[in-house]
């Protein structure tokens, strides 16, 4: 069903596209999600800064809840809503990418990061289920997999997300 929907993989395609081009022009991708979105995000930052197949030079990427000092910290003296938001206008800037990640498309944390985001001018690529929820009104390029069971929404963002890897790494570092 997922790699059968035709809008779905264009819009991995494009975002993959986006990422290149944000490489190209040495920005970087920031990553955010909660929980097993959490994982995926630091999952696919680390598949980019490390390596996916083969070795090359490292890209810059990273997941946005890696410093639990930060979060800590942040959720404490805010609000776990401004996490992501908070991180993203102390490291992001115009010609960078973020990934967001969320099942639903309504964690407030992640929809105030893609606000953040729209306003530094960074390029939103959302990556949710069915509907999109609020997320989808604040990104550039919604990948939205065609479904509201978590677990399968939360698979296909894996699989979704290694495509876009290997058609970055292998455009970046043609073997």
């Amino acid at each position: 069903m997922v790699l059968a929907d035709e809008q779905l993989l264009s819009n991995t395609r494009k975002a993959a596209y986006a990422i290149i081009n944000c490489y190209r022009h040495e920005s970087k991708v920031l990553f955010c999600g909660n929980g097993g979105s959490a994982a995926d995000a630091q999952h696919l930052a680390a598949e980019l800064s490390g390596r996916f197949y083969y070795d090359r030079p490292p890209l810059n990427a990273e997941a946005l809840h890696v410093n639990s000092s930060f979060l800590t910290a942040v959720g404490n003296d805010y609000s776990f809503d401004e996490v992501y938001a908070r991180m993203i206008n102390a490291c992001g800037k115009a010609g960078d990418i973020l990934v967001a990640l969320s099942t639903s498309g309504n964690s407030p944390n992640i929809v105030k990061a893609a606000a953040a985001a729209r306003k530094r001018g960074i390029f939103v690529v959302g990556m949710t289920g069915e509907t999109g929820g609020k997320l989808k009104d604040l990104c550039d390029l919604l990948i939205n997999v065609p479904s509201t069971d978590t677990p399968r929404i939360q698979e296909s963002h894996i699989t979704l997300g290694h495509i876009i890897c290997e058609l970055v790494e292998t455009e970046l570092f043609p073997q």
